[in-house]
């Protein structure tokens, strides 16, 4: 609900109302705030601040569609503003729609490179976070496909016993005794087939798990999974290309324990490359994910 407290907004400019709204937001009093950005928009409805500004009020207040539906506004606007394309990936995330999402998020990690702009972690925990929500979907997908296709190969074994079961019945040349010895072999036949069939799927149970890829395995940084890691004098091992360019554009220390670190400490982790590909070899879904 809008706060009850007053805020003169008579005869502010734009830029005046901007900076209301900042403190309102700072204030967490997120409805006051975009109160002051919509007005900031009346006035000056081409500045592309004021709609990301709202946008990140509205994400706050886990109103995913009007987070979104400002960050378009922006964004047509601008198209290569950083925090647009952030916001947006984060409300498209909420509302489902990963592909998407994850566009827009990689969208803002390559601009926070080209602008230089330094947002720490937030962005590719973001995109990790989508990929990974993407990747729980499909998989839910997945397994279901395939107790479909277990529960439809049932089905059809059954019916061609039934089929063969009732093509018996009707043969006169079969004598009462042959009857019951051909539908018990039937029957056996089906009851083997269905076996052989639920035990080659029990091989595969552990795939109908959800797969995941454990949290050390991957980049401290992009949460990737590691292909070139190297570690820290603090203990800490970094995807090679990530902390060199942390080192670069960020500064002279280790992300997690803030210790001074340059380029000549990083040390290749041989026994962690060593894992890594022997969990890639025993799990090629791992290369997708």
């Amino acid at each position: 609900m809008t706060s009850k407290h007053i805020y003169s907004t008579t005869n502010l400019s734009d830029l005046q109302l901007k900076e209301q709204g900042n403190c309102l937001f700072s204030a967490r009093k997120y409805d006051d705030a975009i109160n002051c950005y919509s007005k900031a928009i009346i006035k000056n409805p081409t500045n592309a601040t004021y709609f990301t500004n709202r946008a990140l009020c509205n994400l706050k207040l886990k109103r995913w569609d009007l987070c979104c539906q400002d960050c378009r506004r922006a964004l047509d606007i601008d198209a290569n503003l950083l925090k647009g394309h952030f916001f947006l990936g984060q409300g498209l995330m909420e509302i489902d729609s990963f592909d998407e999402a994850i566009k827009h998020l990689q969208r803002a990690y390559d601009l926070s490179k080209e602008q230089k702009q330094n947002f720490g972690d937030d962005i590719t925990l973001q995109l990790r976070l989508a990929r990974k929500k993407h990747w729980n979907v499909l998989e839910e997908k997945r397994i279901h496909q395939e107790i479909e296709l277990q529960s439809y190969l049932n089905r059809l074994i059954k019916g061609d016993m039934e089929n063969r079961l009732g093509q018996l019945k009707l043969n006169d040349n079969v004598h009462e005794e042959q009857l019951k010895e051909k539908q018990q072999e039937i029957e056996q036949e089906c009851d083997d087939h269905i076996k052989e069939l639920n035990n080659i799927f029990s091989k595969v149970d552990e795939r109908r798990k959800k797969r995941d890829v454990p949290d050390f395995l991957c980049g401290k940084i992009s949460f990737e999974i590691l292909t070139e890691p190297v570690i820290t004098p603090s203990g800490i091992t970094y995807e090679r290309k990530d902390i060199e360019e942390h080192l670069q554009r960020v500064g002279h220390f280790d992300p997690v324990t803030r210790v001074k670190l340059t380029q000549d400490q990083l040390i290749p982790n041989f026994s962690m490359k060593e894992v890594v590909d022997s969990f890639i070899a025993e799990n090629e879904w791992s290369l997708d994910y």
